[in-house]
């Protein structure tokens, strides 16, 4: 299946995680790269829908969009105490399994 999921991902998310990912190839987005540091929840679900981008996160208010049924491009929650190995091994997985339309309003675990 061809890897067609972008990641973007908010401050919750060790710098770590989005450089293993990059030295994998994986196109990964941050609220850094993209000047959206303190930017809200909403603002960090619209700039993803509008670059097309699945959130990665460790800030559980994403789960609130996916429950209410907010729409979203894919939503990837790990808990704090996920190690950063685990987190890019599950992002790897997600990314080589899943395309972007698979991830559409779809929310993982790792």
């Amino acid at each position: 299946m061809a890897n067609n999921i972008k990641f973007y991902t908010d401050e919750h998310v060790h710098p770590a995680v989005i450089e293993g990912l990059r030295r994998r190839g994986i196109d990964v987005l941050s609220c850094n790269d993209a000047n959206m540091l303190a930017a809200s929840d909403e603002q960090h679900l619209a700039l993803a829908i509008k670059e097309n981008r699945v959130i990665f996160t460790q800030d559980d208010d994403f789960l609130k969009f996916h429950a209410q049924q907010v729409f979203h491009k894919g939503i990837v929650y790990a808990h704090q105490r996920t190690s950063i190995g685990q987190i890019i091994q599950g992002l790897m997985l997600i990314s080589q399994v899943l395309n972007g339309s698979d991830m559409e309003n779809h929310l993982e675990f790792i």
